[in-house]
């Protein structure tokens, strides 16, 4: 039985294709899928725009830049047909200090930047990659709507520990801001004057005394302070997010769930499809990176090893003897990798793959990253 395969070319090509998230564990190369998927939605017409959050350098160096930063820049050296690229990566704080001005008033935005807790929180705080990248990609299908800059987003994940940050911040921003601590904090705010003190004088004091000796008065005063600014803020984001959430489950985003073919990537993918179907999000396929091939599959690794010892008997051909001892090598690796991903396409048979191959070295220009567009647009079956 063969598996089904994405096409890729196909997809990218889709004008009702808006959105596409490669999500996955890290260290499998979704940074650099990416990257080559705008690549090669630019050289079929697309105008693609491609949000990373990994802060290596070598992405931008890669696409002919010399820094990328949280504004979208265009790709000059790709794009035909019309198409273009640009290019941007997430700067939390700087996402986060926009949010407090476009959604505060000054006096509280002013209040809320300078703020130092909020200047140590907002580029520190757990969770806050994944609120902004919720944040911009929202952002960025609105801007793509209202002035037609780009008509395709992709979106780099977050390489988050858990792969289900991305997807759980809105609940996650809701519990927090629901949570029984932040009540206590923002009670004095939310009743105000007298009102306050006959309702919850004698409880917020005993806690505000607890809070004193551990926190101190300055640090408990930041504290509240931060809070009730960013009460009124993050309402407005929580909402921003949901509808986000709710874009997600489109049918003009496609998820991508990218892996290496290793056991523990390839568990974490299969996480994540599962969570994915779940909550009802559209699910593109596999990308596979990182595949082994050879040209001379109908030769097994026995053979080859068998005919390397022949040879060694012989004491001659030592140059052919090392070549067919490192194809059984490759045929190992791949025996392997398929064994592996044969667990995976029989938990999730309908679950298409695309694979790219190993390559010898890191993908460091845009001639690379057309290369690695090509091998996923023409991918075969890994599994035949």
């Amino acid at each position: 039985m063969t598996d089904p395969t994405l096409d890729v070319d196909a997809l990218l090509h889709d004008p009702g294709t808006t959105i596409i998230v490669c999500c996955g564990a890290g260290g499998v190369g979704k940074t650099t899928t990416a990257a080559s998927l705008g690549v090669r939605a630019a050289q079929r017409g697309r105008r693609a725009c491609v949000l990373t959050i990994d802060p290596a350098r070598r992405l931008a160096q890669s696409l002919g830049l010399e820094e990328l930063d949280n504004t979208p820049r265009p790709i000059d050296s790709v794009g035909r047909d019309g198409g273009a690229l640009f290019a941007m990566m997430l700067d939390m704080k700087r996402t986060f200090d926009e949010i407090v001005q476009q959604h505060g008033d000054p006096a509280r935005a002013a209040q809320i930047l300078e703020n130092p807790l909020y200047q140590s929180l907002s580029s520190s705080f757990a969770g806050t990659q994944e609120y902004m990248a919720m944040e911009k990609l929202g952002q960025l299908h609105r801007e793509a709507i209202e002035t037609g800059e780009w008509d395709l987003v992709i979106v780099d994940t977050p390489p988050s520990r858990s792969a289900l940050d991305f997807l759980d911040a809105p609940d996650r921003l809701g519990s927090f801001l629901d949570g029984r601590f932040v009540r206590i904090l923002l009670a004095p705010a939310k009743a105000g004057g007298k009102a306050y003190m006959k309702v919850f004088g004698g409880a917020f004091t005993l806690v505000t005394s607890s809070l004193n000796k551990v926190l101190g008065a300055q640090l408990l005063n930041d504290l509240q302070t931060l809070v009730a600014g960013l009460d009124s803020v993050f309402g407005g984001f929580r909402e921003r997010a949901e509808r986000t959430y709710a874009l997600l489950q489109d049918p003009g985003t496609a998820f991508l769930v990218v892996a290496a073919p290793e056991p523990d990537a390839l568990r974490e993918a299969s996480f994540f499809v599962e969570r994915l179907q779940q909550d009802a999000m559209p699910l593109a396929g596999l990308v596979l990176n990182r595949v082994h091939t050879t040209e001379a599959a109908d030769v097994s690794g026995a053979r080859a090893e068998g005919a390397a010892e022949e040879l060694d008997e012989l004491d001659e051909h030592a140059l052919t003897s090392a070549l067919l001892r490192l194809h059984a090598d490759t045929m190992r690796v791949r025996d392997r990798e398929r064994h592996v991903l044969t667990r995976f396409t029989g938990a999730h048979p309908d679950v298409a793959v695309v694979s790219a191959p190993a390559l010898p070295g890191d993908v460091h220009d845009v001639h690379g990253l057309e290369q690695m567009g090509a091998a996923l647009a023409g991918s075969v079956a890994v599994l035949d």
